[in-house]
């Protein structure tokens, strides 16, 4: 267990606080505190990952999974309250879905997965701006009605950076399962 893993491991125990701080008491507080705390450890796993030579592929799994995970967790608590439409709901975690029905075609490439590009990354950090901002966005004056518009923004931005990544990446399978020979099973 590496200290970037470690940070991974309580982004992925936030996403069931998140959920039931937005859903349950309603404690706007706290759940941006977390989503701060999720934005900063999705940071940090990163960077400490590379700064002290401690990549692994427990990490090259952990840290997409609990991204994607708090993505759902939010989409979900955030269009539970209203906060954003059901479009929204929808179409962030579709992409996911479509991503992932890509994955038996790389495996007969002997590939579990993709490298992660910029595009995402950007992508990410877009929607980790968004949503804080967009939970703040619900309260009353002037704080909340910069924070909605900021937050629509980088939605807006972060959505669509979402979905021209994991067009980039079904480019990325095209061209595996075109150049790459197929894996025979021994």
């Amino acid at each position: 267990m590496t200290i970037p893993n470690l940070l991974s491991v309580v982004r992925l125990v936030l996403v069931p606080v998140f959920l039931w701080l937005v859903l349950g008491p309603e404690q706007d507080e706290l759940a941006l505190l977390v989503l701060i705390l999720s934005g900063v450890t999705d940071y940090l796993d990163g960077k400490l990952a590379r700064q002290l030579n401690q990549t692994s592929t427990l990490g090259a799994i952990l840290d997409p999974v609990a991204d994607r995970l708090f993505i759902l967790a939010v989409v979900i608590g955030l269009w539970m309250r209203d906060i954003i439409p059901w479009w929204l709901a929808v179409i962030l975690p579709l992409r996911d879905v479509f991503l992932f029905s890509l994955v038996p075609f790389l495996r007969t490439r002997g590939y579990s997965s993709l490298p992660v590009h910029f595009l995402g990354k950007a992508a990410t950090a877009g929607l980790l701006y968004a949503f804080p901002l967009l939970l703040l966005g619900d309260g009353e004056g002037t704080i909340a009605d910069l924070a909605d518009v900021f937050g629509w923004a980088f939605a807006i931005w972060g959505v669509g950076l979402y979905w021209w990544g994991g067009v980039l990446y079904a480019f990325q399978v095209r061209r595996l399962m075109v150049t790459t020979p197929r894996v025979t099973a021994s």
